[in-house]
């Protein structure tokens, strides 16, 4: 077991996390909860955070919803999900959800999807239609549009241009 942190110490502690990678305040909150010697320093520490403007939920959200959608190719409820396990707030986290799928059209993310993680998997072949489809669903993609798109004629991959 580490040995516990004053609030100073708690201060270093979490400059260094949040160095390594971008935290929301209920993560850093827990990460300083394990480490603290007084239970009182975790609120003291977290409020000079946000005062020096280095924890910030809604930009954390926000960030990391774009970031997912493009970079992951993820569906809305998939960085909904991710965005509430890593202890945002459920408004919140949809609101940023919301905003980094706003005027996105979610077939052609489904082409890419399919293009870049679906790479051997032959969807001429409806035998592996149902994998793909739970494919599309735990990456978060809408129901209706996965359908969509597994019962094209044609190759959506080919004919949607992904910017």
């Amino acid at each position: 077991m580490p040995k516990p942190l004053d609030a100073n110490q708690l201060m270093e502690f979490a400059a260094r996390a949040l160095s390594a990678r971008a935290l929301s305040i209920g993560e850093m909150r827990e990460k300083l909860k394990r480490r603290a010697a007084r239970k009182d320093d975790v609120e003291d520490v977290l409020k000079r955070l946000k005062s020096a403007d280095l924890l910030n939920d809604q930009r954390f959200a926000e960030g990391f919803a774009s970031w997912r959608r493009e970079s992951r190719i993820e569906g809305k409820s998939r960085i909904l999900r991710e965005l509430m396990a890593r202890r945002v707030a459920p408004g919140l986290a949809k609101q940023a959800a919301d905003k980094a799928f706003q005027g996105v059209d979610e077939i052609a993310m489904i082409a890419q999807f399919l293009k870049r993680k679906c790479k051997g998997l032959d969807l001429d072949d409806k035998k592996k239609l149902p994998s793909a489809y739970r494919k599309l669903r735990s990456a978060g993609f809408s129901a209706a549009n996965s359908l969509r798109v597994l019962k094209m004629d044609h190759d959506p991959v080919e004919d949607d241009e992904i910017n």
